[in-house]
């Protein structure tokens, strides 16, 4: 049942008096549930709890953690049909897709139960000390990474489950050490508090502290502000535009005690197809890329808005093959009517820029919020001189670059932003003649791919999901994998420490066998 409320810890409250719904991208109408916005008030007991949760929390064992985690992903999937449904009903989304969005949610939650039952992500160095070094004896130090306190995080608009109330952002928390309060994205509030309920319900089961979980309802202008300027909130995980990113930054920056934000933000996924890729693949790249520029009505982080090669006769047939091909795939529902008209200022901004040709446009009668797939083309001079040209259109969108030869090639990928992905499509050993243009693109993004497609982010320690700005806000970090947590965590070393009074991590005799770089050697073993 949706109540329509904030959980202030374990408890549903609901004392303003700004009501809010929900929309129905499919059905172009309003959901029947009323939601009301959290207060000043609700807001501040919220944190409040978290900073109290937060002083028993931070030293729960990692086996703790890992029942708090792997209990929540059980009352998720316990939800059943009913959080499927209301996924569906406010995402626009099909069923197929929520159910492998809940599945790698729940499998986010149980690698990060794993990850606290190994033991070795707090990294613990311990360097002992040397009395008989001259001229100087050395001390006994011990170094490991503690939780920064409570975590404000965002739920994101394309991913209800994944990146949003329980998903890798709050994860990767919760297993620091941090609690949580969650700013429920407006536009599926409902299944965000379906989860939050889950969260609540596995809090209890496992005796966690009241206040290690909230989800506040509201606005970003109002609630996201409020939590971000809150003196007792400690990091900020977001993932969205890169207007309301850098905003959320420069609050955290101005506040009397700067914290820091995880931003993950705009990216357009620069792809390089290389010559002989295009003269012999032409069919099965442009076969690809109308499926990843489609796939989940281009509302991807990593979708492909930007494809660059060496013009020649094998570039213009791929890019006739990718405009037969996208124009064969109908159109999707977009989340929300919002986004839908985002996408079509954006599509129609680019569009009217001089010189630019739209070689492929679905231009059949489509349903209220759904997208028609657009492809446009460019010369490398022109894209270079229009700054607008490289701008995020987020939707089933993309840009082919033309260059003239590899030099403007390079030039247009050292002008780019930083982004999440790069891809190099290449046949045979083309690559080895081109390690300039593989330089420049690694310089610009956190993921490089070779002979794939961008869309399709796996949850597994290799990944990183970051770049440089503003791709993220702070490109040595991934908002993906176990690796994720360390967003959320800070290092603290102990000198000269009694033995008994140093965390377990650090203790001489290693009771919990993690991991440890001891007198730079790593091992699991005692020390002596």
């Amino acid at each position: 049942m949706i109540e329509g409320k904030s959980y202030i810890g374990s408890q549903l409250i609901a004392e303003g008096d700004i009501k809010v719904k929900t929309f129905n991208p499919e059905l172009n109408e309003d959901n029947p549930w009323v939601f009301t916005e959290a207060t000043a008030l609700e807001i501040d007991k919220a944190v409040t709890l978290a900073d109290e949760a937060f002083a028993t929390y931070k030293d729960y064992s990692g086996e703790r953690k890992a029942s708090f985690l792997n209990a929540i992903a059980d009352e998720i999937v316990a939800l059943g049909d009913q959080l499927l449904e209301v996924y569906t009903k406010e995402s626009g989304l099909p069923r197929g897709r929520a159910e492998g969005e809940r599945g790698r949610t729940v499998g986010q939650l149980r690698s990060f139960a794993e990850m606290l039952l190994e033991g070795s992500w707090v990294d613990a160095v311990i360097d002992t000390a040397m009395p008989e070094r001259q001229p100087f004896p050395r001390v006994d130090l011990r170094k490991m990474n503690v939780p920064l306190g409570p975590v404000v995080v965002f739920g994101s608009s394309n991913f209800p489950f994944a990146f949003s109330t329980a998903g890798g952002d709050t994860a990767s928390a919760l297993a620091a050490g941090c609690p949580v309060i969650v700013k429920s994205h407006s536009m599926h509030v409902g299944t965000g508090e379906l989860v939050a309920s889950a969260v609540i319900r596995a809090a209890k089961k496992t005796n966690m502290p009241d206040g290690v979980f909230s989800n506040l309802i509201g606005s970003g202008r109002t609630l996201g502000t409020a939590l971000v300027a809150h003196p007792k909130v400690k990091a900020v995980g977001f993932t969205g535009s890169i207007a309301g990113g850098r905003a959320l930054f420069d609050l955290a920056a101005k506040r009397p005690e700067p914290i820091p934000v995880f931003a993950e933000m705009g990216s357009i996924n620069p792809v390089v197809i290389l010559p002989k890729a295009s003269e012999m693949n032409s069919k099965k790249w442009a076969t690809a890329y109308a499926g990843s520029i489609t796939m989940g009505t281009g509302q991807f982080c990593t979708n492909p808005g930007l494809i660059i090669g060496i013009k020649s006769d094998s570039l213009k047939r791929f890019t006739e093959e990718l405009s037969q091909e996208i124009s064969k795939i109908n159109p999707t529902c977009m989340l929300h009517h919002s986004i839908k008209n985002n996408f079509d200022k954006g599509r129609d901004l680019l569009m009217s820029q001089e010189n630019v040709e739209v070689i492929a446009k679905y231009n059949e009668d489509i349903n209220p919020n759904y997208a028609a797939q657009t492809v446009l083309t460019v010369s490398g001079k022109t894209f270079l001189e229009n700054k607008t040209l490289s701008e995020e259109v987020f939707g089933p969108f993309s840009v082919i670059v033309q260059c003239e030869n590899e030099e403007e090639l390079i030039t247009v990928i050292k002008a780019l932003d930083g982004q999440l992905t790069g891809t190099i499509l290449s046949e045979g050993n083309e690559i080895n003649e081109h390690s300039n243009v593989i330089s420049a693109l690694q310089n610009r993004v956190g993921r490089l791919i070779f002979n794939g497609v961008p869309t399709g982010v796996e949850v597994c320690p290799a990944m990183l999901h970051g770049g440089p700005y503003p791709a993220s806000s702070d490109s040595r970090f991934t908002a993906v994998g176990i690796n994720s947590v360390k967003r959320w965590v800070r290092p603290v070393s102990f000198q000269d420490w009694p033995n008994s009074l140093l965390p377990k991590e650090l203790q001489n005799e290693n009771q919990l066998g993690i991991s440890r770089m001891v007198n730079n050697i790593m091992t699991t073993l005692p020390i002596e």
